[in-house]
């Protein structure tokens, strides 16, 4: 399983990544959003982790690009350290099918990975 992880918390990012990659995930990981959504564009992934508040494209035009001209069925999680129910909903709107409030727990981030990828697989 191929997961885009797009975060720019450095120390977020690669322990993240590290935690998946342990777990038998690959990932590609971006810590800002228009290098993501540049692999997103080239690369098939299983899966899209991305921060809403990041350098250039944010995870809520990832999102948004995603699902209008590349993949509507792809999975897609978005975290952030807004704790506005509006940027929540606001993510559900647009596509997202997963919102985390960091800090993120990675046994519970990867339970929700799980959910969305057994789902996907129906």
């Amino acid at each position: 399983m191929k997961i885009v992880l797009a975060e720019d918390n450095d120390i977020l990012r690669k322990s993240l990544s590290f935690f998946l990659e342990s777990k038998g995930f690959t990932v590609d990981q971006f810590p800002d959003g228009q290098e993501a959504l540049n692999a997103i564009k080239i690369n098939n992934y299983d899966l899209i982790l991305t921060d809403i508040n990041m350098p250039g494209v944010s995870g809520m035009e990832i999102t948004q690009h995603v699902r209008e001209h590349i993949d509507s069925t792809i999975p897609i999680i978005i975290f952030t350290s807004s704790g506005v129910e509006q940027t929540e909903l606001d993510s559900f709107d647009i596509g997202a099918n997963e919102f985390i409030a960091k800090p993120i727990s990675p046994a519970v981030l990867l339970v929700r990975i799980n959910k969305l990828l057994k789902t996907q697989a129906k």
